[in-house]
């Protein structure tokens, strides 16, 4: 049986070998969820990747279209939007903390206009009150508590206030008929 042996790595092979294990990670990143390009370079730079490595396999997946911030953003909004029901100040801060930049932030949020946001309150309010016992004089810790919920969801505390004072005279008023 004989061992095959390979050439000794020379520092262009070895730099080569290093750029395809960080394209590698990237794919392998990438095919679980989209990233942005900050999150990658994190990945990266925690694996010890040189930052001449890192910012040449990036570049080269964003020339590819397998990176792109703004579209990131775009799917990141219509998807924590519609199933966690976020509003426009908790999603900007998700995206902050993606490491994206606040232009690619602003386009991504201008679609949601306030009557949408009001709108998908309102909706949230809703779902909640219909699982929520309304007895008696409780209507203050029901209010707090919706209240909360749509503030930690990322909604001004004024149109959050205004949005369960109408949804819970509407269930009161739902239930009594």
């Amino acid at each position: 049986m004989t061992k095959s042996c390979q050439p000794p790595l020379t520092s262009k092979s070895a730099e080569l070998s290093r750029e395809e294990q960080a394209r590698a990670l990237c794919l392998r990143l990438l095919t679980a969820r989209a990233r942005t390009r900050a999150e990658l370079a994190g990945q990266l730079t925690k694996r010890g990747y040189p930052e001449d490595v890192s910012t040449h396999v990036l570049d080269r997946l964003a020339n590819v279209g397998l990176i792109d911030d703004a579209d990131f953003a775009e799917q990141w909004v219509r998807s924590r939007r519609m199933n966690a029901g976020k509003g426009k100040r908790a999603l900007a801060a998700e995206l902050r903390t993606k490491g994206v930049d606040n232009e690619v932030i602003t386009a991504a949020l201008a679609d949601i206009d306030a009557g949408a946001e009001r709108e998908r309150a309102e909706q949230l309010v809703r779902d909640k009150l219909r699982r929520e016992r309304l007895d008696g004089d409780d209507d203050q810790k029901v209010m707090r508590r919706l209240v909360g919920m749509l503030a930690r969801r990322g909604y001004h505390q004024s149109m959050a206030l205004d949005v369960v004072t109408v949804e819970l005279a509407n269930e009161r008023e739902r239930r009594a008929v």
